[in-house]
């Protein structure tokens, strides 16, 4: 008992190191401000140097070169020689749900037992207090989609921007998805640690086929419920779909190989729903379909190897050009668990140097996520109307050796960019008497 008690305290004490204690959630800021003499990248494709940016009351009122500043009574950010951008949003991961994973199961709640899970809500149990958030701000990401995870339909994820109190104050588009994880129609490919295990190609497909149709039968389920004008009896499962069959959710299917996307493509045509790939991993070999149906793709494989073995050392990198080149609305994501998602901006820096323009590899990670993500009308881009989710950074944001964020602002309010990370930095900086 003794010894539980003193694991318990040690993985408290680890918990507490984590935290940022003394980084606040910004006050909210009203009146005008102004960013000047900057070279602004909208998120849409256009560039303007030398440009300014009106904001009022946390929204963007104009963006443009001849826009007079007046005198006193205003904040003024003179951002000249730097680079501004839309807030980055990352479109998929398990920010905020999942803190410690594999050691601390108490920091984690990304996943609920059971297979077909639609009622469960990601945001309630989003952590607006996670360690991991500071850092991404810092890296110029203020908005991201925390996912959950688990069974064959997980849950609903919902929108958060990243400087907030709590889930209720975070909460930017709440239960805007519902995501689907299909079954391989192939066997897992062997690795050092899983060797390969002897399976009929056929058999592997039969059982993928009868897990799908079992989703099948609960939507066509939740459809004729739907219909009915009065129940005599409330079931949350079904009522959590309405949003799919009503158009104001978007069906996000997780899904990396052709067959699984094919399966993606026939909901939509079953059910009229808006489907959205996550993972694409060989959505380059079906991109025309893809367009035809009009499927968006959300690509999780930046910085990755490919998915086979007969594809080019660089597909992964490709594949966004080619997505592009076909007219498929996509966004990139940044799923690597071991930088905790940090490199989003690097991802698009990567599959510019293979096809994209830079501005089309900005669109990736703001204009078009925003599109997938159904929160376009407020954010995504710096136009007037949108809420002023803004980045300022020294040079270009995508390249890491001249990204350095020294402005952030959520919804008009400048957030503060330290972290962990940094205080660790200042704390050793001025032991070894070097600041």
């Amino acid at each position: 008992m003794i010894k539980i008690y003193l694991l318990s305290a040690v993985l408290s004490l680890a918990l507490f190191a984590q935290a940022q204690d003394d980084v606040y959630p910004a006050k909210e800021y009203n009146g005008l401000l102004f960013i000047t003499n900057s070279t602004v990248h909208v998120g849409n494709g256009q560039v303007t140097e030398n440009a300014t940016v009106e904001i009022n009351n946390g929204r963007i009122v104009r963006v443009g070169t001849n826009i007079a500043v007046p005198q006193g009574g205003v904040k003024v950010i003179d951002a000249k020689g730097k680079q501004v951008y839309p807030g980055l949003i990352l479109p998929q991961s398990d920010l905020g749900l999942k803190e410690i994973s594999g050691g601390v199961r108490g920091s984690n709640d990304y996943r609920e037992l059971g297979d077909l899970n639609p009622n469960i809500r990601s945001v309630v149990a989003y952590n607006a207090a996670s360690s991991m958030i500071n850092v991404l701000k810092a890296n110029g990401i203020l908005l991201a989609a925390t996912v959950p995870q688990g069974g064959t339909i997980s849950g609903s994820s919902s929108v958060v921007q990243l400087d907030a109190w709590n889930w209720e104050d975070a909460a930017y588009a709440t239960d805007m998805g519902i995501h689907i994880n299909l079954p391989s129609f192939a066997a897992p490919r062997p690795t050092a640690a899983a060797p390969p295990i002897p399976a009929k190609a056929d058999e592997i497909a039969k059982k993928a086929l009868e897990k799908v149709e079992e989703v099948k039968i609960f939507f066509r389920e939740a459809r004729a419920y739907l219909q009915e004008t009065t129940h005599t009896a409330t079931n949350l499962k079904l009522e959590a779909v309405k949003g799919l069959f009503d158009k104001t959710q978007k069906l996000f299917v997780h899904a990396g190989q052709v067959k699984q996307m094919l399966v993606a493509i026939d909901f939509a045509e079953e059910f009229g729903f808006e489907v959205v790939i996550v993972g694409g991993e060989e959505s380059w070999q079906i991109a025309p379909l893809l367009k035809e149906n009009n499927i968006a793709v959300i690509l999780n494989a930046g910085h990755n190897l490919p998915s086979t073995e007969d594809e080019d050392f660089d597909q992964p990198f490709k594949t966004p050009a080619m997505l592009q080149k076909a007219g498929v609305l996509f966004a990139l994501n940044d799923d690597a668990s071991n930088a905790r998602y940090r490199n989003l901006a690097f991802n698009a820096g990567t599959a510019s140097a293979f096809g994209l323009s830079r501005e089309e590899a900005l669109s990736a990670i703001t204009l078009n996520t925003a599109k997938i993500l159904g929160i376009a009308g407020k954010t995504g881009s710096i136009e007037a109307g949108k809420d002023a989710n803004i980045v300022i950074s020294e040079g270009d944001i995508m390249d890491m050796r001249t990204s350095i964020v020294t402005h952030a602002f959520i919804q008009g309010r400048e957030v503060d960019l330290a972290s962990k990370q940094t205080q660790l930095y200042e704390r050793y900086m001025k032991k070894y008497g070097l600041k």
